[in-house]
């Protein structure tokens, strides 16, 4: 079991937090969210753009 550090442990619970209150909020915002596939020529490869318009 890897050892924590106090920061470790409140980094880690702060980000598992952020992860389940993000979305909700997203979704709260009454607005429509934009889906985009582009092609990214540095990485060789689709990548997806999302934005949430008002």
């Amino acid at each position: 079991m890897p050892k924590l550090t106090r920061r470790g442990f409140i980094a880690a619970s702060v980000a598992a937090g952020a992860t389940r209150v993000l979305p909700t909020i997203a979704t709260r915002s009454g607005g429509r969210r934009i889906l985009t596939l582009v092609y990214d020529k540095s990485l060789g490869m689709m990548r997806a753009i999302e934005r949430v318009v008002p």
